[in-house]
């Protein structure tokens, strides 16, 4: 998989990518572009909101259970990431 960094923002706490290159594409898509924003929690900590878009090629429509795969590997990828950070708060 091949990835290229679109945005940072640090003062806004908000970090832009896109899959460029990879079996995620399918040879169906162009890229997948991946917005994650950090928020301020009311509870104290932070909430974390991410949205996708898929450009595809040509006439392909991608089926809500692609959409919804999708999710759930970046979903996957978040947890194990945020668990590591939990556990190893001098990392960061």
């Amino acid at each position: 998989m091949k990835q290229k960094v679109e945005a940072v923002d640090k003062d806004k706490f908000v970090y832009i990518y896109s899959v460029i290159e990879g079996d995620a594409l399918m040879d169906k898509l162009e890229k997948i572009t991946y917005e994650t924003k950090l928020e301020t929690s009311p509870d104290g900590g932070s909430v974390c909101k991410t949205t996708s878009r898929y450009y595809t090629i040509g006439e392909f429509e991608l089926k809500e259970e692609g959409i919804k795969a999708g999710k759930e590997k970046a979903l996957g990828m978040f947890k194990a990431i945020e668990a590591y950070l939990l556990a190893n708060p001098n990392t960061y």
